[in-house]
């Protein structure tokens, strides 16, 4: 998921074919994305997707991978670390798995959700979330809507993302990435006045969110099945 805000439907439709070849699957115990605008008695919305290509686990017949095929993994991580036995895993399961790739797509991802969120664009959420995830969303937005009330929200950029955490769950693996972005973001009345936020301040924002995706799975995509905001 290059991926973008959808302006035209012509490269809606490219970011979105590319957006499934990078992100996936979801785990049904995730927490909303986090809203870094939001009241804090306001529910925060669950998290977001991303995608891997899939592949069976090394079977009796198949030989282990050669050193060389964790290249991508050690130069994302020291080998011998939790992270990089781990990531080796997921390697092993899905041959096609590359951190960098996937850290391009999950950075992608990120972008399209926080502004679909922030502009209330169901139907593009709808294609980037689980159904279960979407009702959180689509719950949130309801909810600002209710209170007649509006985002607006500049993505200025990411500064960082990388790869923290990384777990191969019998055919389910999850791969977490601690994302730093900057973004201008405030809630509005309908009358403009500023409830949350400020419409001129640039904040940076850190995240914490979880993707993942059935290894075994015809389907490449990925899915973020928990966020969590880092203070």
């Amino acid at each position: 998921m290059g991926f973008g805000t959808i302006f035209f439907i012509v490269v809606a439709a490219i970011v979105l074919y590319q957006l499934r070849s990078v992100l996936g699957r979801r785990t049904g115990n995730e927490r909303p994305p986090f809203d870094p605008y939001s009241r804090p008695t306001e529910a925060q919305p669950p998290g977001n997707v991303v995608t891997l290509p899939s592949r069976r686990v090394n079977g009796p017949e198949e030989a282990a991978p050669a050193p060389a095929a964790y290249e991508a993994i050690d130069a994302v991580s020291p080998a011998g670390t939790p992270l990089n036995t781990e990531l080796r895993r997921i390697r092993d399961a899905d041959p096609a798995f590359d951190p960098r790739q996937f850290l391009d797509g999950a950075k992608i991802a990120y972008e399209m959700v926080v502004t679909a969120f922030a502009d209330g664009d169901r139907k593009l959420l709808k294609n980037l979330l689980s159904p279960e995830v979407f009702q959180g969303f689509d719950q949130s937005i309801a909810e600002r809507e209710g209170r007649s009330e509006r985002m607006q929200s500049s993505f200025i950029g990411i500064n960082d993302a990388r790869i923290v955490a990384a777990e191969l769950k019998e055919r389910e693996a999850l791969v977490t990435v601690r994302i730093v972005s900057q973004l201008i973001s405030a809630t509005l009345k309908a009358d403009g006045t500023v409830v949350d936020g400020d419409p001129e301040t640039v904040v940076e924002v850190k995240d914490v969110w979880t993707f993942g995706r059935d290894t075994r799975s015809r389907d490449p995509n990925w899915r973020l099945v928990e966020t969590e905001s880092e203070d």
